[in-house]
Formats: C-alpha cells, sequence, structure tokens
C-alpha cells in the first residue's frame, strides 16, 4: 500500500497551524508523512520552519532556492515537484490567486489519484466544502478539487444551517441577513488600518463574498437560499465578529433556539463579549491557540422577535474552522468510508463553553 502523506503549500496564517495540527496529530490521523513548501527564504521565518520540522513535518523548497535556505540554516527535505508528485493530499494555503496559478501549473500535471485543496479566497477551485454543513454533497470518485470556504462564511453557513435548516425544509429561511465586523490582520501579520473600514457590495443580489459563498456551498445540496451579507473592517488583530438576522417560516422561540445551539458540537456558547477575552480561552486552552469550533456564540444577544426572527452575535475562532474542515477534507481523501471516526481524535479541542 502507498504511503499516506499530506503536503501543505504555503506557512501563512492557516499552512502554519494546519502543519503543525497535522504533524502532532498524524498517527491518528493514519498520516505516514506531511510535508510544507516555503518559496523564499526569510531569516524571520527560520523559528517557524525549523519548529515545524522538529515535530515531524519535511520541508520541500524550489531547486533553485535551496542554496538559500541552506544558508540560513533552514534544511529542505524534497524539491517542490517532488513533493507534489509523492503526496497523497496537496493543501494549498498560498494567498489569493496562487491556489489556481499552482492548479495549472502543477496540481493539473500530477492529479492522478490525488486529492487537492484550497482555502477560501479561491472561487472556482473545487466543490466548496465545510465540515458539517454539506459533507454528504461530496462524491467519492469524482470531487478532486475541493475549496475549503473562508472563515466567516463557515460562521454564516454554520448559524443557518443550525437555526433555520436543519430539520427543516430549506424553504423555512425567508431570508438571511448577515454583517461581517472582521478583523484587519492575524496577529502574525504586520500589516494595520487606522480606523474602522467598510467594504463595498460586490455582488448585487448576495452583497460581500460570504453571503455568496454561503449560498454556494448550500446548492452543493440542491438548496438556493435568500441571503444577503455586508462586511466591514475594524482596527484589532483578535477575532472576526458575525451579526446575524434569520427570518423563518416555522415560529419558534429563544428556548428552542438555545437548544439547536447547544445540540450542535462545532458551535461554543460563551457569556462573554468582548473578542479579547475569547481569544485568550484559546491562547491558553487550544491547541496552540486555536478554537476549532465553527461559531462561539454569545448567548445574552441571541433574541426572537415576534416568533419568526432570530438575532445575535456570534464571534468566529480566527481560522480554526477552516483547519477543522481542511483535515476533515483531507481525512475523507484518504479515508473516504472512515473519516468521521478518524478526525474524532481532535474532539476535544471543540468547546461547548467558553
Amino acid at each position: 500500500m502507498s504511503k499516506k502523506i499530506v503536503h501543505i503549500v504555503g506557512t501563512g496564517t492557516i499552512g502554519e497551524p494546519l502543519i503543525g495540527l497535522l504533524a502532532d496529530y498524524r498517527d491518528s490521523l493514519g498520516i505516514d508523512e506531511v510535508t510544507f513548501h516555503k518559496y523564499t527564504p526569510l531569516r524571520e521565518d527560520r523559528s517557524k520552519v525549523n519548529d515545524l520540522v522538529r515535530r515531524g513535518a519535511k520541508l520541500a523548497v524550489m531547486q533553485d532556492r535551496a542554496d538559500g535556505f541552506t544558508e540560513l540554516g533552514m534544511e529542505p527535505s524534497l524539491e517542490t515537484e517532488e513533493a507534489i508528485e509523492r503526496a497523497s493530499v496537496i493543501i494549498d494555503c498560498t494567498p489569493s490567486g496562487f491556489g489556481h496559478q499552482n492548479k495549472s501549473k502543477y496540481y493539473e500535471k500530477f492529479k492522478d489519484g490525488k486529492g487537492f485543496l484550497a482555502q477560501g479566497s479561491e472561487d472556482g477551485f473545487g466543490k466548496k466544502y465545510a465540515r458539517g454543513i454539506n459533507d454528504k454533497a461530496l462524491v467519492k470518485g469524482e470531487d478532486q478539487f475541493i475549496q475549503i470556504v473562508s472563515c466567516n462564511t463557515h460562521n454564516v453557513s454554520c448559524v443557518t444551517n443550525t437555526l433555520a435548516l436543519k430539520g427543516n425544509a430549506p424553504e423555512n429561511l425567508v431570508e438571511g441577513r448577515y454583517v461581517c465586523i472582521r478583523r484587519a490582520t492575524d496577529i502574525s501579520q504586520i500589516s494595520a488600518i487606522a480606523s474602522p473600514q467598510v467594504n463595498d457590495h460586490k455582488y448585487e443580489e448576495y452583497g460581500t463574498h460570504h453571503a455568496k459563498d454561503a449560498v454556494d456551498l448550500f446548492r452543493t445540496m440542491d438548496m438556493d437560499l435568500n441571503m444577503f451579507s455586508s462586511a466591514m473592517k475594524i482596527p484589532s488583530q483578535y477575532m472576526h465578529i458575525l451579526w446575524f438576522n434569520l427570518k423563518v417560516q416555522e415560529p419558534t422561540s429563544l428556548n428552542q433556539v438555545m437548544d439547536k445551539l447547544e445540540a450542535n458540537p462545532l458551535v461554543a456558547m460563551t457569556s462573554k463579549d468582548m473578542t479579547g477575552t475569547v481569544f485568550s480561552f484559546g491562547r491558553d486552552h487550544g491547541h496552540f491557540g486555536r478554537i476549532l469550533n465553527e461559531a462561539v456564540m454569545v448567548e445574552q444577544t441571541l433574541s426572537v422577535k415576534n416568533d419568526h426572527e432570530i438575532t445575535g452575535f456570534c464571534f468566529t475562532p480566527q481560522d480554526g474552522n477552516s483547519l477543522l474542515s481542511s483535515i476533515a477534507a483531507t481525512e475523507w481523501f484518504l479515508y473516504p468510508d472512515e473519516y468521521e471516526e478518524k478526525i474524532q481524535c481532535l474532539s476535544h479541542l471543540f468547546y461547548q463553553d467558553i
């Protein structure tokens, strides 16, 4: 039997923790080897690269850049195309646009028998996926390219699915309205904004890409939903915030809303009302600071108006939900009939209460 090798391209805000998670849990996940690709040799990246290697991952670089890495004290084990060719699953975590470039340049050439994932910015890379939302839409032997939707799209989809769709017909969602209040940067990034910045509505029918991507995600299950989102950035490095308003056909109550949220293991409940205190919990208790839940619901903000309108605030736990879906899709490629069981080794990283 061929070795089950997972190769991650990119070491940014999703790539770095994903490499670490896969390396730390590779035995439980049934992975024989974890490799990762770094494009540019940088002195300031040496510490993270060498720690990932120490934890068992193998570094791959372009042949003409290998000497640059070696001179800085990072020892490559593989060359770029060699790492892709020998891998079972390739996860592209590069900045927006590069996933499509890599698909055209490398992945199409080595696609026989492999699975490929790209992160939320790569619209059109493959079938959209979010763990716990559209797992049944994945088709074994057909879906070779998968796009993991963005962290905020995970949150939008999770809240909508939990409160309006699960146990109901798609028509139960009359309309969903969302405002994504986004952190400007991750704590690992050095760019910043001086004041809150609003985003334009790029899509007439959907507003921002968050609702559009959520609609496309639900379309993989033959649902066509009425969803519209707006977005803004605030000068924070902690967590995104989602405000939502769901109008539903079936009458509901606050107690029913709470019961649905508490029954979903991918939703964490909290009475904390500041991103900093939730982020601090993740820093102290998560895997290297990560919370893998798809949404952290602020329970005292929940409201039900006239039995048909649900409103509330919830936090998006950094990029933890994207990490979860990336690992779930990876295991689906490697173990399509038992991936649900395989990923339970991460269940202690989901929290019911924060």
